[in-house]
């Protein structure tokens, strides 16, 4: 699918650009009820296992367009939703039996896993490089051991230098500078995560009113201030601590007093960063500082600050959670930018679901092909008017390689005869779309793989939604109301 510049029509006038299914439709505004439908599965496969979002609208709306033609030849519309229903449970046994599974051998595992990230991302902003970003999603991945955690893997935008320079990281990199006048390294770091205010050595009262009669009641004010600053610093410190990194500003006595007690402070951590950073440290996010024993501090090897382009960031490694690490990505411009995180989140749900489940078809519209031969068998057996709903769900599945080559810019009529027929003269035909080549190909040898519960989500998602579609007779609007 081609890429969309998306412009919003609010004041900021953002522009986005993607080719993400689910991005696309939820930044455009939908009237229609039924399209509001297909959004919403095209989110759900987004949040289920991040990709096939736009195969699952167009296999919806196949199937719509297909009953549309149905119910114009006088069939109802609950003998093809019952004809559509075994269709996608035959469809569905078809897919199971066509999937393999290579995870007891670690090392085929990971080509599988190589080249379903390689065929998620051909699609997306990173084709061009996607051997290299194929390694790095599934290296994270394979950090994780199987926990599927991807709140571990950390992804942080650097604009500058080329797509190409992105890498990964092992631990965790902040995008903070370190405070004036601390130390710039630690080695066995125990750190407090917190969300406090430390802003309070100054006199600051909004919205109230205090009349002192001289000066020197004001500069009172301001030594009890300072007095409570210096005893909440005070009790931080005791916690043993030689690193704090707090989500709110921090002043200058605090920070002065910290650097004093060779404390490393952190202010202003973004917010996602700090949850993840807790997370990562097996830290907790402290607001209150009277009990030390009750604060899980966290721990890493060593902090440092490093240079990333023109920035400096802030490093930990060798943190409590072995399996968190960061995935730097460079590139021209924050649009670039953005759409690459997009293609490479796809790619990592992706992975996380196949780790999860190892099964994998093979791509290019091979299981979509397979599945309607098998629909199209069953119609020829089955009686009355449920065989004609489907037929017609087998011409829907065929409509995804039909996509696949209408989106490459091939002839896609004749291209989808042909793998019809390689797949109806060999049952275990590997032939798919290619479209490199622009023919039909073997999958395997092009190493075209799809992760099972993708395909999978896709049919029974789109099924589900053409159903409750046609379940609705008439869509009925109310008129507006007049106004005077």
């Amino acid at each position: 699918m081609a890429d969309k510049i998306l412009q919003s029509m609010s004041r900021g006038q953002e522009v986005t650009i993607t080719n993400d299914g689910a991005t696309i439709l939820k930044s455009i505004y939908v009237d229609n009820p039924a399209a509001k439908v297909l959004v919403d599965i095209s989110k759900v496969q987004d949040d289920e296992v991040g990709d096939g979002t736009t195969s699952v609208v167009v296999f919806a709306g196949e199937l719509l367009r297909e009953a549309e033609l149905l119910v114009n030849q006088k069939v109802h519309p609950m003998t093809i939703i019952a004809g559509y229903r075994e269709a996608c449970d035959c469809a569905r046994g078809v897919l199971e039996g066509a999937s393999f599974n290579h995870a007891a051998d670690p090392e085929r595992f990971r080509q599988d896993l190589l080249n379903i990230a390689k065929t998620t991302l051909s699609s997306k902003i990173l084709t061009m490089d996607k051997e290299h970003f194929a390694n790095l999603a599934v290296d994270a991945i394979l950090r994780l051991k199987g926990s599927g955690n991807l709140e571990a893997i950390h992804i942080i935008k650097k604009t500058g230098g080329t797509l190409h320079e992105s890498f990964l990281d092992e631990g965790f990199i902040l995008d903070k500078k370190i405070g004036v006048g601390q130390p710039k390294r630690i080695a066995d770091a125990r750190i407090l995560v917190a969300n406090t205010p430390m802003d309070t050595d100054k006199v600051k009262i909004y919205g109230a009113r205090v009349r002192v009669d001289s000066m020197a009641k004001v500069a009172d004010i301001e030594a009890a201030e300072k007095d409570k600053m210096r005893t909440k610093v005070r009790s931080i410190i005791d916690h043993g601590i030689n690193c704090f990194i707090n989500r709110q500003l921090i002043y200058n006595l605090p920070e002065e007093m910290f650097a004093d007690a060779g404390v490393m402070a952190i202010e202003h951590a973004d917010f996602d960063g700090i949850e993840r950073l807790a997370l990562v440290l097996g830290g907790e996010i402290a607001s209150t500082f009277d009990n030390p024993g009750a604060v899980k501090l966290g721990r890493c090897k060593l902090i440092e600050e490093i240079m990333i382009g023109e920035d400096r960031l802030i490093h930990f490694s060798g943190v409590a959670l072995g399996e968190a690490c960061t995935i730097v990505l460079r590139g021209a411009s924050t649009h670039i930018l953005d759409e690459a995180e997009r293609s490479l989140h796809d790619a990592l749900c992706v992975l996380k679901e196949t780790v999860a489940d190892a099964r994998v078809v093979y791509g290019g519209g091979w299981p979509e092909i397979k599945m309607a031969k098998a629909v199209e068998e069953l119609a020829s057996r089955t009686p009355g008017k449920k065989a004609l709903a489907m037929e017609s769900f087998a011409r829907a599945l065929r409509a995804l390689p039909t996509t696949i080559c209408d989106n490459a810019g091939l002839d896609s009529a004749e291209i989808v005869a042909n793998l019809k027929a390689a797949h109806g003269a060999d049952a275990n035909s590997r032939m798919g779309v290619d479209v490199v080549r622009a023919e039909a190909g073997d999958m395997a040898e092009l190493g075209i793989f799809e992760s099972f519960r993708v395909r999978q989500q896709v049919l029974l998602s789109g099924t589900e939604a053409a159903e409750i579609i046609l379940r609705v007779d008439d869509i009925i609007k109310c008129a507006p109301r007049q106004r005077g």
